[in-house]
């Protein structure tokens, strides 16, 4: 089990299948605020992602329940 302080800033976010989702820029309430990407359809701002979708925090990296593909799709803009 975890606890909402156990994210930090600058984690890697993965998904349940290992694959990168994102980096943590900080907690909002109850969802991961990810730094801006560069570049593609989604340039310049950012995304969250509720932390519902944490299964757990480890090494250093925040882990998802969801496939990384799932996940985004689960991705809020605001």
């Amino acid at each position: 089990m975890f606890e909402h302080n156990d994210i930090k800033e600058k984690m890697d976010v993965i998904g349940a299948d290992g694959v990168a989702v994102g980096t943590v820029d900080h907690l909002d309430g109850d969802r991961i605020k990810l730094t801006r990407q560069e570049g593609g359809r989604h340039d310049g701002h950012h995304h969250y992602i509720s932390v519902g979708l944490v299964a757990g925090v480890e090494d250093g990296r925040v882990r998802l329940s969801a496939n990384a593909d799932v996940a985004i799709t689960f991705e809020e803009e605001r």
